[in-house]
């Protein structure tokens, strides 16, 4: 991981990391819609796709980093690994265009403007198109969000993938969950640790391409939703140990 920059927030020190898997219907979309000058280093994380995600994202103009061992925190790990020293921030983002890249410049300029550690999109106090969060999205949610109220005190009202944290906040995080856990982690870590949080309504759309690797199936938001109250559950014994 890069060593943190003692410098001002400079918004070209930040690097963007996508996790991407059988993302190239879409892949090349997010990336055309990015806000020009944002990032420094815009790395995609091809997680073992079995399309031309890793050839769409590269003709886009991408850093393609290639994780087979598949996980959405195992790809961001990856990603990270790639980030170059000197980085101030790292935003993360999902490749199926359900994000608006363009909230991706809000959030950097409430990053760099305040004191914050970590700054996360909320769709829940966005305006989510009709039908793009799922009834079981919205009640993991709800019990993830309530949880994490109940232990630590924080208000967080969503778990969505659009973030920026800074490099130092990351260092002291040390996440490791290697799934779908990872967001979550993010955020009961940041809890426990007292570091500054803050969210932005953010929108969000329904899926144009391909199937979601959470909410594609009832099963798969079951298993996501239980790994997710694992992820509470173990940060928890953290505390209690």
């Amino acid at each position: 991981m890069p060593a943190p920059d003692q410098g001002p927030r400079s918004k070209n020190n930040y690097a963007l990391i996508i996790p991407a898997l059988n993302e190239a219907q879409s892949i090349g979309q997010v990336l055309g819609h990015l806000p020009a000058g944002l990032f420094s280093q815009v790395i995609v994380v091809d997680n073992g796709s079995e399309d031309s995600t890793a050839q769409a994202a590269r003709t886009a103009g991408a850093q393609v980093v290639q994780e087979p061992r598949r996980g959405y925190g195992q790809a961001c790990l990856a990603g990270l690994a790639q980030v170059r020293p000197g980085t101030t921030a790292v935003a993360f983002m999902d490749g199926d265009f359900s994000d608006d890249p363009g909230d991706l410049a809000r959030l950097v300029t409430v990053f760099g403007n305040g004191d914050w550690d970590l700054v996360m999109g909320s769709r829940v106090l966005g305006d989510p198109e009709p039908g793009s969060l799922t009834p079981l999205q919205r009640f993991g949610n709800w019990v993830a969000t309530r949880l994490m109220r109940w232990i630590w005190g924080v208000s967080y009202t969503d778990l969505g993938p659009l973030r920026v944290l800074g490099t130092d906040a990351l260092r002291r995080l040390n996440l490791r969950d290697p799934d779908f856990g990872w967001n979550v982690e993010m955020q009961a870590k940041a809890a426990r640790l007292g570091l500054k949080v803050t969210e932005v309504p953010v929108s969000y759309r329904r899926r144009k391409f391909g199937q979601s690797k959470i909410s594609g199936s009832v099963l798969g938001s079951l298993a996501a939703g239980l790994g997710i109250l694992l992820t509470v559950y173990r940060c928890w014994r953290q505390d209690v140990a």
